[in-house]
């Protein structure tokens, strides 16, 4: 008996080991490792870019951009959709990719239930979620500024709109009775969710795609934050 508790607690112990370990590799390596871009993500100064916002709390992050009128344009059939994001007092317009059942069904840690813990940690279609907020001050612990160029920001702007999925229409279909409020909406969205690849992995990938560095593999927000600082001249 006292053989086989050994033998379990040394497999635990292995598998926290590797966990750590991935996750810090996952922070500390960058990704990409060699670029020969100009080194220009996330460096620029207030007055020389556009400002984004990632929002984070203890187990997902957000990328949110501000409701001038090209990001508005940009995503019109979110406002068609019945969403309307040229609403007063909306300063930003917050994206988040997720799991369906987990998003969806988990509006609050009240709502919790095993049905969508197991789809998060195992297969989940995913969904995108869309929130309208009003100003977000930046000096809040769950809220970190970069600022890009016009080009870095335009190819955030595409990649995010490309993870709404439009199937054979143009215009992304919303999700009916998906939303938890009067100022948010859910549309299916592109790609498999799980644990390892999941929220806070599509948000890495959509910054890197407008230049920023990040770690290579950064499944919680605070591995993500922590990438952000050690790869970029923030």
């Amino acid at each position: 008996m006292m053989k086989l508790l050994r033998r379990t607690l040394t497999g635990l112990f292995l598998v926290v080991c590797t966990i750590i370990l991935a996750l810090g590799l996952g922070t500390l390596v960058p990704r990409p490792l060699f670029d020969s871009a100009p080194d220009t993500g996330a460096a620029l100064q207030p007055s020389d870019g556009r400002r984004i916002l990632v929002l984070s709390n203890p187990i997902h992050t957000d990328i949110a951009l501000p409701a001038d009128p090209d990001v508005l344009e940009a995503f019109d059939f979110i406002s068609d959709a019945g969403l309307d994001l040229d609403y007063p007092g909306v300063f930003w317009v917050a994206f988040g990719w997720g799991g369906r059942s987990f998003y969806i069904e988990t509006p609050t840690w009240a709502d919790l239930k095993p049905g969508p813990v197991i789809d998060a940690l195992t297969w989940d279609t995913s969904v995108m979620h869309v929130r309208r907020t009003g100003d977000i001050p930046s000096d809040l612990d769950s809220v970190r500024e970069l600022y890009l160029s016009q080009q870095q920001f335009d190819e955030l702007v595409a990649d995010i709109k490309a993870s709404f999925q439009a199937n054979d229409t143009e215009t992304p279909p919303a999700i009916p009775g998906g939303a938890y409020d009067a100022h948010d909406i859910f549309f299916p969205a592109v790609g498999g969710f799980n644990a390892l690849m999941g929220c806070n992995t599509w948000t890495a990938d959509i910054l890197r795609r407008a230049g920023v560095k990040t770690g290579v593999w950064t499944p919680l927000p605070v591995t993500l934050d922590w990438s952000l600082d050690l790869h970029n001249r923030l």
